[in-house]
């Protein structure tokens, strides 16, 4: 190969990899990132939850915690095994245990009777996604039963009618995913932020 076809071939492989750059390196995220910001901005943006004085208090995507003082007002979420303290989205995880290690089967039978304690209910009652954490440990969602079981505790906390509180539960459940894909969930941090706007 003679010295200016070597010369030739450089600038080719040059101005390709100049070319790629620009388009797949700058194009395209700018693309990606103004069709998501026109057609998806809330999604795009983390689907972030205001309070009614516009304070960000949490994202519809990631669980928190709702204990502490007064969280018997307060709608509670799945328990969480993402980090120290739980609701870590910097260590999203579950715990790794199989249904049949000996410390879940104790972390499970714990909190189902701590669970029916608070709500007043029969432990055989609690759901199951009142005892067990998600795969990420940080679903923001609970089943429509589990939310309708913490009514009564959550009325009685706050001083409304129970009318009111499953109401509110009844509004805020989203059903399944084009009608058949999932099961109906509600958002625990949606329907907090309701309950405050009620009470």
């Amino acid at each position: 190969m003679s010295r200016s076809s070597s010369f030739r071939s450089i600038g080719v492989a040059v101005r390709l990899t100049l070319l790629s750059t620009v388009v797949l390196g700058v194009a395209y995220p700018l693309a990606v990132w103004g069709v998501g910001q026109a057609a998806f901005h809330d999604q795009a943006n983390g689907s972030m939850v205001t309070s009614s004085d516009g304070t960000v208090v949490g994202s519809s995507l990631i669980g928190q915690s709702f204990e502490g003082s007064g969280s018997a007002r307060w709608f509670q979420s799945r328990p969480s095994a993402a980090g120290e303290q739980g609701y870590d989205a910097n260590a999203s995880s579950g715990s790794n245990l199989g249904p049949n290690n000996p410390d879940l089967l104790k972390a499970v039978e714990e909190r189902r009777a701590a669970v029916a304690k608070a709500d007043g209910v029969a432990e055989s009652s609690v759901p199951a996604d009142a005892v067990t954490a998600s795969g990420s440990g940080l679903d923001p969602d609970i089943s429509p039963a589990y939310a309708m079981q913490q009514v009564a505790r959550v009325a009685s906390a706050r001083g409304l009618s129970e009318t009111v509180v499953r109401k509110l539960v009844e509004q805020h459940t989203e059903p399944r995913q084009l009608g058949f894909l999932g099961e109906p969930v509600v958002n625990v941090l949606e329907l907090n932020l309701a309950l405050t706007k009620a009470s």
